[in-house]
Parts: structure tokens; C-alpha cells; sequence
């Protein structure tokens, strides 16, 4: 179980543990928005409801101007694990422009690729193999790439993260 740390802005900033979120309004940090009433914690010297979205007391600077890392995973989350060139099943990445020919790790030259094309398009271009990219690589936008731990949301997150797109 995890919860959504939101600033006191009403903005999403990570995703926890419930133990660190817990800690954080028993602390008095944070106040607890919703709470997942099915699977409360127990303890020896008390019961508590388990935090599923927790707001802030105090606001937190967000530095917006920062870059989403480049990784294997952030590139097959952005392209819903579909392949570029023929939108089947990904479990690879490819270089649009070949490292063999000083291609760079970067949001704009990576794409999610099946194995076969992969394996077929080798240290060439996509002109070259008279393929056509089915998507514009470019760096991911929206709060659920600048939250932290961000990876699938609970269904209670919905409307927060609605809020802050």
C-alpha cells in the first residue's frame, strides 16, 4: 500500500510507504485526506487508519525546471509498451538514430521496440529501412512523470491528479 503526499498547494508530490506516511501525520507534518478504512494499522498500543492521500502542513519547493531522467523503464511507461515502428508488444528500446553512429540516450532518440524489429533494424536508420516511426519520441509531460515514485495510481488519486494537470 502506498500513499500520495500532496503539497500543501494541492499539488502531488511523491508516493510513500503508508509506514512513512503514517509517520508523517502522527508527526503532525500532515493531515490525512483520505484514508483506506478496508486495512487500518494495527499496533500494540492503538489502531489507525491507514493514509491513502495526505496533505502537507507546509509548502515544499518544487524545482519545476529539473529533467526527467532518461531510462529504460521511463521509455516503455511513455510509449504504453508498444512498439515504435509497429505498434506491437515492446519489452526493448531502440535508438532512433544508431549509438554507432553517435546517437545519444535521450528522450527524443529512444523509442520502445519488439524484439524483432530490433533485432531487424540493427545499426540503421528508419529512412534507411524505409520505416516510418508510429510515434514522435519527445521528453514526457505532466505531474505523474515529476512525482516522485509515481508509477500507477490508487483509484482515491484520481481526482488530485486530475487537479493538478
Amino acid at each position: 500500500m502506498r500513499t500520495l503526499v500532496l503539497n500543501a498547494g494541492y499539488e502531488p508530490l511523491a508516493v510513500v510507504s503508508f509506514k512513512r506516511g503514517l509517520m508523517l501525520v502522527m508527526n503532525g507534518k500532515a493531515t490525512t485526506l483520505y484514508t483506506d478504512a478496508e486495512h487500518p494499522v494495527w499496533a500494540t498500543s492503538g489502531t489507525w487508519d491507514r493514509p491513502s492521500v495526505i496533505l502537507l502542513k507546509r509548502y515544499v519547493r518544487v524545482p519545476y525546471g529539473r529533467e526527467i531522467p532518461v531510462s529504460r523503464r521511463g521509455v516503455l511507461r511513455r510509449d504504453d509498451h508498444r512498439c515504435g515502428y509497429c505498434s506491437k508488444a515492446a519489452t526493448t528500446i531502440d535508438h532512433v538514430f544508431p549509438r554507432s553512429r553517435g546517437g545519444r540516450d535521450s528522450w527524443e532518440n529512444l523509442v520502445a521496440c519488439c524484439v524483432r524489429c530490433n533485432n531487424l533494424k540493427a545499426d540503421r536508420t528508419p529512412g534507411e529501412m524505409g520505416w516510418e516511426l508510429r510515434v514522435r519520441p519527445q521528453m514526457p509531460q505532466g505531474t505523474a512523470w515529476m512525482v516522485r515514485g509515481f508509477e500507477r495510481s490508487e483509484p482515491t488519486w484520481n481526482e488530485f491528479l486530475a487537479l493538478a494537470a
